[in-house]
Parts: C-alpha cells; sequence; structure tokens
C-alpha cells in the first residue's frame, strides 16, 4: 500500500458512522450484511449510509455483492491488513522483537 492509499483509507475511518459501519461488519464476518441491515442496525438513514458506504468501498476497506435487489456489504479485510502492513512496516526501528508483542496480539484478535 502506498501512501496516498494509506490516508485514504485512514480519513475514512475519521468519521464516526463510517467507523461504525466498519466494526459493525467486522463483527459480522463473512456473512456481510445488506445495506438496509446496516442501516437498521446504526439507526441511520438510507441515504447518508449510501454515502457512506461508498467512501469507505472506494478507500478498500468494503466489498460488496449484489443479491437480487440488495447489495450486501462486506468488510475488507485484506484491506485493513494491507493499512496495517504499511503502518507497521517500520515498526521498531529494525529491532523486530519490539514489535512482536504487538504483532502477535493483532494476529490473535
Amino acid at each position: 500500500m502506498d501512501r496516498k492509499r494509506a490516508l485514504g483509507a485512514l480519513a475514512a475511518l475519521s468519521q464516526d458512522m463510517r467507523l461504525d459501519v466498519f466494526r459493525l461488519l467486522v463483527q459480522t464476518g463473512p456473512e456481510g450484511l445488506c445495506a438496509g441491515e446496516i442501516a437498521q442496525r446504526l439507526a441511520v438513514r438510507q441515504n447518508t449510509l449510501s454515502t457512506n458506504l461508498g467512501v469507505l468501498a472506494r478507500a478498500g476497506l468494503l466489498r460488496s455483492a449484489r443479491e437480487g435487489r440488495s447489495i450486501r456489504y462486506f468488510a475488507d479485510l485484506e484491506g485493513m491488513r494491507r493499512l496495517l502492513g504499511f503502518l507497521l512496516e517500520d515498526c521498531c526501528g529494525g529491532r523486530p522483537e519490539t514489535c512482536r508483542p504487538l504483532l502477535k496480539e493483532l494476529a490473535c484478535a
């Protein structure tokens, strides 16, 4: 991941609703949620949600799949891994033993 993409992903997550959507989809796991279900669970209007889903998708943090008239959304965990990898790329100044506890904790989460 390059700096521009990382900044886009971080900017996408820096807004309350988008962070809530992403966390909800991470919690939901591989089955994801349809847009209507997301709106209901977070008590937000569909049109507001739609805009925010688009921002997260363009940032590489969401995937979607059409199911008839609905669209199901999923957290793009590979996108999040790329972001975390970028953030930790130069971790600990070349002393991996310093970062090992953090990386181990992330792997278990």
